[in-house]
């Protein structure tokens, strides 16, 4: 798999498992946008500024317990039953949160909501690495990370109009918006369905037979595609695997602590510091402007689609070098450089000397950088650890880094805003901080794992012979 050109086939996977992300982004972004909207009594819900922060963090939540337990079974039952479960499990609750008529109800469906896309960062980005060339693995994981971005330029653009009390009733448009993110998870639903198993997965799991036939399958689609003779695969690549049917939370834990201790201090780094800054400041962007800035409800979501557009172009952009540079420069570069960006953009704000546009040139500026960096974070933690643990890992530092960061930020951010500017930028500081600590421990700790196969970077478990180090 590692070795294959890019062709027709690859695109598919990448449309039908990255799609996701967007759902992801259109849901904070959402939430964050009409903030303002459901603090107001005529929504329907008249909840607190405190409470839109504890919205965001019960997201958050749910995200972490959703990675935790599907992540456990993406790695006992496969990639692709679990990416089908857990889509469906966001498309259930989202539709539910529409129909939300007070805050116990409102935070439950979020709360569920987070379960689902939680579970889908550990299933897809396990599979997305298993399936994409060696060479190409860094920009195409960063692309499809940054693709977070468009669902949250798509989620600010749709919510001016359905705040727009002059097309839609105060209590009616929030709930549309959500109505809407089920309709596209739907559509990616059914893209989903013709992408195959991991192969890998199979293999050692003890479905050999069907592995090979998936492998065979796949090299004639892309050998049609691009019209080359695949060469075959050297003798000296092989490995001996012991087949499994499971790998126990014990063992997890053991490699992680035991065999790769570095390298958990490093994928923990890196979640802590961009889930601080993402989640609190996207859960509750908009209320800086309405409550601090007095920009109004229907105009505020406006400042989320170039900074959203700043997001995605980073990983777009800087993508290749992550395979060419490599991973250490550019994620120390993107996390220290966002950082340094940060604080002086914490300095402007508690000045006074920015208003709402030019906050929001700031933070293009800061977030095209940043978002690259947590991006890697993904890529980071799904290439560094063996093929056993790769959905669990994934989902245990997506859980723990956002778990810390993720929810306390919102919390943080909710009470700051209350409290007023000079507040705020000291959560700018705390963030700041956070990521350029991340940045140094990539500098001393990080991985070279540009261009490797995935078992050049981390010996699987199940290998046996002379070749294993573990």
């Amino acid at each position: 798999m590692d070795r294959l050109p890019w062709s027709r086939w690859h695109w598919l996977v990448v449309v039908g498992l990255g799609t996701v992300w967007i759902l992801d982004g259109l849901e904070v972004t959402i939430v964050g946008a009409i903030g303002g909207r459901l603090t107001e009594k005529s929504s329907g819900l008249g909840l607190t500024a405190a409470q839109i922060g504890q919205a965001a963090a019960i997201y958050v939540a749910g995200a972490c317990v959703g990675a935790l337990v599907f992540g456990y079974f993406t790695d006992r039952f496969g990639r692709k039953k679990l990416f089908m479960i857990t889509l469906g499990l966001y498309l259930a609750a989202t539709v539910a949160t529409a129909f939300s008529f007070n805050p116990i109800w409102f935070f439950a469906c979020r709360f569920l909501t987070g379960a689902g896309i939680g579970g889908e960062y550990a299933a897809i980005n396990s599979a997305i690495d298993e399936l994409i060339p060696a060479r190409r693995r860094g920009v195409v994981d960063l692309a499809i990370n940054g693709s977070y971005w468009l669902g949250t330029a798509f989620g600010a653009i749709l919510t001016v109009f359905l705040l727009n009390t002059s097309i839609f009733a105060a209590d009616i448009g929030w709930r549309l918006a959500f109505g809407l993110g089920a309709v596209l998870g739907l559509t990616i639903l059914l893209v989903r369905r013709n992408v195959p198993e991991s192969p890998r997965w199979m293999f050692i799991h003890g479905r050999d037979d069907e592995a090979e036939k998936e492998v065979a399958d796949i090299e004639a689609e892309v050998e049609k595609d691009t019209g080359e003779k695949l060469e075959a695969v050297p003798d000296d690549k092989a490995i001996e695997i012991e087949q499994r049917r499971s790998t126990g939370f014990g063992e997890i834990v053991r490699v992680a602590l035991s065999t790769y201790p570095k390298r958990f201090v490093l994928g923990l780094s890196l979640f802590i510091g961009q889930a601080f800054l993402y989640n609190a400041v996207f859960f509750t962007y908009a209320l800086v402007l309405t409550k601090l800035l007095d920009v109004p409800d229907d105009i505020a979501p406006w400042s989320l689609v170039p900074i959203a557009v700043g997001n995605f172009l980073g990983p777009l952009l800087l993508g290749r070098l992550f395979d060419s540079i490599g991973r250490k420069v550019m994620i120390s570069t993107s996390y220290i450089g966002s950082g340094i960006l940060l604080v002086a953009t914490g300095i402007l704000f508690d000045a006074r000397l920015l208003d709402a546009t030019w906050l929001t040139v700031c933070w293009v500026v800061v977030f095209f950088f940043a978002s690259a960096g947590a991006s890697a974070a993904y890529l980071t933690v799904s290439e560094i650890f063996p093929m056993e643990t790769r959905a669990m890992a994934i989902a245990f530092f997506y859980a723990v880094g956002t778990g810390l960061g993720g929810i306390i930020g919102p919390l943080l951010f909710g009470q700051f805003i209350e409290q007023g500017i000079s507040a705020v930028a000291l959560g700018y500081f705390i963030g700041a901080g956070l990521m350029i600590a991340a940045g140094l421990v990539e500098v001393f700790l990080g991985v070279n794992a540009e261009r490797k196969s995935l078992e050049d970077i981390a010996d699987p478990l199940s290998q046996t012979g002379a070749n294993a180090t573990h």
